[in-house]
């Protein structure tokens, strides 16, 4: 547990520092990730800021691991700071996402954002991002025939009648994709943080390992096989350690063993029930409510809905934020949660008295920070009771862990 010296009263005389941040998953971490958090020392980091996603993920899935575990995985491979993305902004599209993780991280005082990609290419990242920022840009979507394309389809080709073809075909690499959000969010946020993206190399997101790398995908595919020890072979060993952990405790979790309580959740619910979780307000609802009355699994339900212009990563983050009952992603952040620090980030926390979000380490002071924080981490709190849920040893699986939980130091 987290003493009240972690955000003593001591004076932060930490003027000249630089703070590198980063908005990530590491579900679970790997060496491509191992190898962003090396990069930021390289630039000279005397502090790395993590804001990283919670219990539920951007793609619409459950998360392998716990948010502390994975937390102190990063503060064991190079992260000194880890915060948690509330639960509304880590299951949002990847402008929201966006938008949340770099809110976070100003508040955190970071004045550097990394961020990887598959191009490498900063000047052609923001070549695009000020593209799709363009007065002219909505014109050229609209001109864009639909004819069955997803958004992102219509948006390159959009981007491409402006630019040209091969910068705007940087948006079919989901890295590449999302930093230019990150460019974008940056200028909507109006933050003072200096961008700086790191080519992603080795392993894509859904193909084979190379060498000794893979994607996060594929580890978390070898999970779902119970070929744990073959996943931990392409982790950094302070993360593979952690996994090994959990893996003996029982605490990986599977989304497929909630499948029923998600079908549950589902026949209960009405058509207009569904509506708040279309956020395009594209009709998309009507379609998940039926393929709801007639499918027995979530996987029937998703390819019921799919069609070339909806996306299926898409269809499962309304599956899931339907499941959960999610509002929309809040304007401003109401606490900084803590999940874990290194001494350094212990340090840095102290600067950030007057962050302009109170710092969050002990559950019990919730209710002190006001309407929005309690009503925030209640619905955190009831999201990581459904989650655990997912693993395979209910003994792991008691309900208000979010209270009993406080940030892991090393």
């Amino acid at each position: 547990e987290i003493s009240c010296s972690l955000v003593g009263s001591e004076m932060c005389i930490r003027d000249s520092i630089m703070v590198i941040g980063i908005v990530c998953e590491f579900d679970p971490l790997h060496r491509g990730h191992a190898r962003l958090l090396s990069h930021a020392r390289a630039l000279g980091a005397d502090t790395v800021v993590c804001a990283m996603s919670g219990s539920f993920t951007q793609r619409g899935s459950f998360a392998a691991l716990s948010k502390t575990a994975r937390a102190e995985m990063a503060v064991r491979c190079g992260a000194d700071l880890v915060l948690e993305l509330p639960t509304p902004w880590a299951m949002s599209p990847a402008e929201t996402f966006a938008r949340g993780g770099v809110r976070l991280l100003a508040l955190a005082g970071a004045d550097t954002l990394l961020f990887g990609s598959e191009c490498g290419d900063l000047p052609a990242l923001r070549c695009l991002a000020d593209c799709l920022d363009s007065p002219t840009f909505a014109d050229h979507l609209t001109a864009v025939p639909e004819s069955g394309l997803t958004f992102a389809a219509r948006r390159q080709a959009a981007a491409a009648s402006l630019l040209d073809n091969a910068t705007a075909a940087l948006l079919q690499s989901p890295n590449n994709t999302l930093a230019v959000e990150y460019l974008r969010a940056l200028r909507h946020t109006r933050s003072a943080m200096t961008p700086c993206t790191l080519r992603r190399e080795g392993a894509g997101h859904d193909g084979a390992p190379e060498g000794d790398t893979a994607s996060a995908s594929f580890l978390r595919e070898l999970l779902r096989q119970g070929r744990g020890e073959a996943a931990c072979a392409y982790m950094p060993t302070p993360a593979a350690d952690v996994l090994r952990r959990e893996l003996a405790a029982g605490r990986i979790a599977d989304g497929a063993l909630c499948e029923r309580a998600i079908l549950v959740r589902f026949r209960a619910m009405t058509e207009a029930d569904w509506r708040p979780y279309d956020p395009g307000n594209e009709g998309l609802y009507h379609r998940l409510y039926q393929a709801s009355r007639d499918a027995c699994t979530v996987a029937e339900m998703l390819s019921a809905a799919k069609t070339k212009r909806y996306p299926l990563a898409r269809l499962r983050r309304m599956v899931l934020s339907a499941y959960l009952q999610l509002p929309p992603a809040p304007e401003r952040v109401p606490y900084l949660r803590v999940l874990a620090a290194t001494a350094a980030g212990r340090a840095h926390l102290r600067c950030l008295r007057d962050a302009g979000a109170p710092v969050l380490t002990k559950p019990a002071d919730v209710p002190a920070l006001g309407p929005a924080a309690e009503e925030l981490f209640t619905l955190e709190s009831r999201c990581t009771d459904l989650y655990v849920l997912a693993r395979p040893d209910l003994t792991q699986a008691a309900p208000g862990q979010d209270y009993r939980t406080t940030p892991v130091i090393v």
